[in-house]
């Protein structure tokens, strides 16, 4: 990008809400300082890999995506099958924070940074109410109407996913998107309720194209 002529006046490159390590209940935004761990030190110099765009003068904006909410690929997926069946629930205690985002909102705010020239650097992309996995969890039961009484214990998801349950599974951020709210951007989905329901009446997407 840097070598064209004329160069693209911006770059939006997707990062993640990893990159603050667990951080308990600090309310984090995009003046928080990155956290330890191996998904913060990978969001760090993935971030730090655009570099050459921003010395060429590119605006850049970092992307750092929270949990997307969609019924057909990702985290919500995973979950989607034992719930139906009545067996879901909380991760460990719970109390761990999750940020997450509905797919309509990262769509709109993606196209949002690519117009928006005050939007520069880090921009968490997850929706302004943050939930623990003990409410996230509560909000699938009420949504599928099935019973939410289980409670995955931590050494189950340390045997099953090794080192990594902690930091992906037990490990949490309490994530606001100050940066998309100071640009002028309105969530669609600001609450997990509406989210889930709209993520949930979506038609599976077309496999044959």
């Amino acid at each position: 990008m840097a070598a064209l002529s004329p160069r693209p006046s911006v770059f939006v490159s997707a990062s993640a809400v990893g990159i603050y390590g667990n951080r308990h209940d600090e309310a984090l935004d995009e003046t928080s300082a990155p956290g330890t761990g191996f998904l913060a030190e990978v969001g760090q110099a993935w971030e730090a890999a655009a570099d050459p765009a921003r010395q060429a003068g590119i605006r850049t904006v970092h992307a750092r995506l929270g949990m997307i909410l969609a019924a057909h690929g990702g985290g919500l997926a995973k979950m989607l099958p034992p719930f139906k069946m009545g067996a879901g629930g909380k991760i460990a205690s719970g109390a761990q924070w999750m940020s997450w985002i509905a797919l309509d909102d990262v769509v709109e705010a993606l196209i949002f940074a690519l117009g928006t020239a005050a939007l520069v650097g880090p921009a968490n992309y997850t929706a302004p109410n943050p939930v623990t996995n003990a409410e996230f969890t509560h909000a699938l039961g009420v949504t599928l109407h099935r019973p939410t009484v289980a409670t995955i214990p931590p050494f189950a998801l340390k045997l099953a996913f090794g080192e990594m349950a902690d930091e992906v599974l037990i490990a949490g951020q309490r994530v606001y998107p100050r940066a998309l709210e100071r640009a002028g951007y309105a969530f669609r989905y600001a609450q997990l309720a509406d989210a889930m329901r709209a993520a949930l009446s979506r038609r599976p997407p077309d496999q044959s194209i």
